[in-house]
């Protein structure tokens, strides 16, 4: 099977906009999204209210692995393996499931925070996804 959305004509920042929109659609609060030194968007932060906080949130758009994944595909013509368009594809694959996890919001399966949580910057600036995987034994329970 080929990489989701492999044929999208779609530019990064309308797709960004979309994000965006359903983000604020469900409560998030001051979106930003952060450029490489090469004008290509690599990530989208924004910050949701739990309690009387707002707890910032960062989702990566790693269009080089994009890149590698199509690259690797057989089936996606060679002429769609460029940097551009693992750029729009990976934002593409970024909205979905962002909206899927609104989906589960919506049908109260998970609250807004929950699904975004491997996502949550620490005080560090590393996600907590990233921090737990460098260090796993935090989530033990003794010694």
């Amino acid at each position: 099977m080929a990489i989701l959305n492999y044929t999208t004509k779609i530019d990064s920042i309308k797709t960004i906009g979309e994000i965006t929109k359903c983000l604020v659609a469900h409560g998030a609060k001051k979106i930003v999204c952060d450029y490489d030194d090469n004008g290509i968007p690599v990530q989208v932060t924004f910050l949701i209210p739990i309690n009387d906080d707002l707890v910032a949130y960062s989702l990566p758009a790693n269009y080089i692995g994009v890149l590698r994944a199509m690259e690797r595909n057989k089936k996606i013509p060679r002429a769609m393996c460029t940097k551009d368009q693992a750029v729009r594809v990976s934002w593409r694959i970024i909205k979905d499931w962002v909206e899927s996890q609104m989906a589960i919001v919506e049908a109260d399966l998970a609250d807004l925070a929950e699904v975004f949580l491997p996502y949550a910057l620490t005080k560090t600036g590393s996600t907590l996804y990233n921090s737990i995987k460098d260090n796993p034994k935090i989530l033990l329970i003794g010694d």
